[in-house]
């Protein structure tokens, strides 16, 4: 049986690597350390399809080391050990040359799954290589990823899933022996969400899908192939990010129902429970916010509930939130407003702070004028008083625009209040 698109095309040097040229470019970092066999253990973060495995292997190939893989979803302590005690006798073969463990999906390991890998790195046995689609300064452990270097791999950019598709038709050997042409890739571009395993196992479904030896891509015939051929959810990334989103935009969009139903879908795949709590107090702050305040305080409950009390109870209090969310009501102006803060900062660069906010803890900053003329809003009624906060460059910009709800109806009216017409409240 012929190996999948994604498994055919799958590189076996730097050279041939597409994307991450931060990393694996002329003169970056980690391409300079792989040619100097110089290889410290290491955490790649990033999405699915972007590479992580890959380039695993060829670290291993390229620094000529024994390569040990294992997954965390179908591996325990046992399994852990294992490895070790192997690699600890190749590394009785490779004096100078550790031998590499990766661990695909490193955040789903335990803790204890995770302290037994510390000895190991420790003492030199073995050089670990994990992957992880979540912020690994959550998910693992701080006392191993203290002894890891962390590298984020990026989604692929549209130029490079079309080099790439391109490439996989001028030299796949399958693909070579139909004529293919691209009349239309935004189909393929979305579906694949920057993950070029998916582009290709999907450009593959649609190509042997078609009985003709020319084939012709466009945007209707790739959706009409897909939905047909449309998989169950797979919590190792080919519907991850699929199903989330539809959870996320469910419950943004105030709908109780599709949220608990994309809810159940991700429980049933096996999804990670703390991976959905998550998502949820991002959502609460980013589409609910000050709107209704007690929302974050909710997800954060349940994320702190989730790990107390795990599966399959959790389900509950994941259902009880997704309902809770959905059913306030939303704002993102908290979200917009960081958003325009930062782009403001990028444009205007680092702006003076006004003398009279500086703090002035030395004489020689008092004789500068550091904190002159500030004045302290609980010496004032109403524990307020006019002055300006902002660099006089960018005097009265509005960032934060409350919404129209009832909570930050309020703080408008508030703010009003406060500062009458200064900014435009």
């Amino acid at each position: 049986m012929n190996k999948p698109l994604a498994e055919r095309m799958r590189p076996n040097n730097l050279d041939d690597f597409f994307s991450q040229n931060h990393l694996i470019g002329k003169n970056a970092p980690l391409r300079i350390q792989i040619l100097n066999g110089i290889i410290p253990s290491l955490i790649f973060w990033g999405p699915p399809g972007v590479g992580k495995t890959t380039l695993a292997t060829i670290i291993s190939n390229t620094t000529d080391r024994p390569f040990f893989a294992l997954s965390a979803i179908n591996s325990g302590v046992k399994d852990v050990r294992e490895i070790i005690e192997r690699a600890k006798q190749e590394k009785g073969l490779f004096t100078t040359k550790n031998p590499i463990l990766f661990i695909d999906e490193i955040h789903r390991f335990s803790k204890s799954q995770q302290d037994s890998l510390l000895g190991a790195v420790e003492k030199g046995w073995i050089t670990l290589i994990g992957a992880t689609t979540e912020n690994p300064s959550f998910e693992v452990i701080p006392a191993l990823l203290s002894r890891c270097q962390v590298y984020t791999l990026e989604p692929f950019s549209n130029d490079d899933l079309i080099s790439l598709l391109k490439k996989a038709i001028k030299t796949d050997e399958i693909l070579t022996k139909k004529e293919i042409i691209l009349k239309e890739t935004e189909a393929l571009l979305q579906i694949s969400s920057g993950d070029a395993r998916k582009l290709l196992n999907t450009f593959e479904l649609v190509v042997l899908s078609e009985k003709t030896d020319k084939i012709i891509i466009t945007n209707k015939m790739v959706l009409k192939k897909v939905q047909k051929n449309n998989v169950r959810y797979d919590k190792t990334g080919e519907q991850h990010y699929d199903i989330i989103s539809a959870f996320i935009k469910s419950i943004r969009g105030s709908d109780p129902n599709a949220a608990v139903y994309w809810l159940a879908r991700m429980i049933e795949g096996g999804e990670d429970p703390k991976f959905i709590a998550r998502r949820m107090i991002i959502l609460a702050s980013e589409d609910i916010g000050n709107a209704n305040p007690t929302a974050l305080i909710m997800a954060n409950n349940t994320f702190q509930s989730v790990n107390v009390v795990g599966m399959p109870e959790s389900r509950i209090i994941l259902s009880q939130c997704a309902i809770y969310l959905a059913s306030s009501v939303k704002s993102n102006s908290a979200y917009m407003a960081i958003n325009q803060a930062q782009e403001l900062v990028k444009k205007t660069g680092d702006l003076a702070v006004p003398l009279h906010l500086r703090n002035a803890p030395t004489k020689l900053m008092k004789d500068l004028n550091y904190g002159q003329d500030y004045k302290y809003a609980h010496d004032f009624e109403g524990n307020f008083v006019t002055q300006e906060f902002l660099p006089k460059e960018i005097t009265n910009t509005i960032l934060f625009k409350p919404s129209k709800n009832q909570r930050e109806e309020s703080l408008r009216t508030y703010l009003h209040g406060k500062w009458k017409g200064k900014y435009g409240y």
